[in-house]
């Protein structure tokens, strides 16, 4: 199978058309090379309203890096990092996918990208041997914020050690400024170890097949969005976080301690949002698109609200510079003289 290519069209059908051979062409001023970025960050708004030929390039690799400090994992990647690149186009693009598979990879790998529509999202058209390159090409029919995984077989194995990623299609009229973006992935982990222990861990099928898993991260490791990896913003900020949960098997119940989203597009749907929503539950293989103002200074923690959760990951940190907003908090004199500066929400 060296050097042959496959290429699928998802037409404006519920069926897409299967065929081998090259990609075809569109002319250079409508292809553009889609801008990929690692989480939590998101790619800019498109500034932009005729549809595009968007490549995107993936490569899926296994390497060893961090769960914890101490803890090592072989992951599998794509583009060297779990979750895999963000990735931005509109509604109407068509999306050009180009898989790579390492010809260091001991595994077949393939994706499954939930906006597509066609069997398998795809997965057939990109299984690609080690050492391959395969293509799919889709048309994004439905706007929304979606996430894509490996679906090689076994399907649960590979999502389970870090093959999977988020794809926002934008709706034709785009979304609405704000001032800062984050992309932040739930995910779990089955370890041979307990955990916290060092080494070197190997995937327990037991635990998975029992969904008992010994961590339960953001962003591919416990601590990522802590210390150094806090997401940043200052008082005043709008703020809209793409959160996605792959699981593979839990579902969470997202939440921001000290607020309250004044919008949540859930299931990665982008019309009619619900507001103010204290927490939000987002299932297993699915996202949710949640929206804030920050308006007083501090650390706000992001937590799985399955609250024992943050024990074996599941947390991390906003951190808000600026001057406290006088209309949200304000000094009250109580019978000692002391300030009261907060307020139950």
């Amino acid at each position: 199978m060296s050097g042959r290519f496959y290429l699928t069209y998802a037409v404006c059908t519920l069926a897409a058309a299967f065929a081998q051979g090259g990609a075809a062409k569109a002319p250079a001023d409508k292809t553009v090379e889609a801008t990929l970025t690692a989480a939590p960050a998101v790619p800019p708004a498109l500034q932009r309203s005729e549809p595009r030929r968007v490549v995107v390039r993936l490569e899926a690799t296994e390497k060893v890096g961090e769960l914890m400090d101490g803890v090592q994992y072989e992951f599998w990647t794509f583009n060297g990092a779990v979750p895999g690149p963000f990735i931005r186009v509109r509604q109407g693009d068509t999306v050009e996918v180009h898989l790579k598979n390492s010809a260091a990879s001991k595994n077949t790998h393939t994706i499954d990208f939930h906006a597509v529509t066609g069997s398998g999202g795809g997965a057939g058209a990109l299984t690609t041997e080690p050492g391959q390159e395969s293509i799919l090409a889709f048309k994004a029919l439905n706007p929304g914020f979606f996430v894509y995984h490996c679906a090689a077989s076994p399907v649960p194995v590979h999502i389970a050690n870090g093959l999977y990623g988020a794809i926002l299609v934008e709706p034709l009229e785009g979304l609405k400024p704000v001032d800062r973006e984050f992309y932040v992935l739930q995910s779990e982990f089955y370890t041979e170890g307990d955990l916290g222990q060092k080494g070197l861990q190997g995937q327990s099928m037991l635990k998975a097949m029992r969904e008992h898993p010994e961590y339960i991260v953001f962003n591919g490791k416990v601590g990522s969005l802590t210390g150094d990896g806090a997401l940043q913003a200052r008082v005043g900020d709008q703020i809209r976080i793409y959160f996605a949960n792959i699981g593979p098997s839990l579902s969470s119940s997202f939440h921001v301690i000290g607020e309250i989203f004044d919008r949540v597009y859930r299931e990665g749907s982008l019309t009619n949002p619900t507001e103010n929503v204290q927490t939000t539950m987002v299932p297993s293989g699915s996202a949710s698109v949640v929206e804030f103002r920050v308006s007083v200074p501090g650390d706000y923690t992001l937590v799985d609200h399955a609250i024992f959760r943050m024990i074996r990951g599941a947390m991390g940190t906003l951190h808000v510079e600026g001057p406290e907003s006088p209309e949200i908090f304000k000094s009250m004199q109580t019978g000692s003289d002391r300030p009261m500066t907060h307020e139950m929400h």
